[in-house]
């Protein structure tokens, strides 16, 4: 579980509570990209954004709208689980 909030009008973020490898690469984002930002933060993408980050998966089928209509305007807690 990530407590994450809206930075941008693009993305929810938040802290992951460590610091991971990463292996950043100049990256456009787009709805639903799951992205490790500076080794330590966890975002969710529901806009465009390009900067040097480390990919590290999607969420599949889902729009930026379908995306801000699940997770609203202000703060989240997110559940990751496989």
């Amino acid at each position: 579980m990530i407590d994450m909030s809206d930075y941008g009008n693009m993305e929810k973020v938040g802290p992951i509570g460590k610091d991971l490898p990463i292996n950043d690469e100049d990256v456009t984002t787009r709805a639903g990209n799951l992205i490790l930002y500076q080794g330590n933060s966890l975002v969710i993408y529901y806009d465009e954004n390009t900067w040097n980050f480390t990919r590290l998966g999607k969420i599949e089928g889902a729009t930026g709208e379908e995306l801000l209509d699940a997770f609203g305007d202000g703060d989240v807690t997110v559940t990751f689980s496989l």
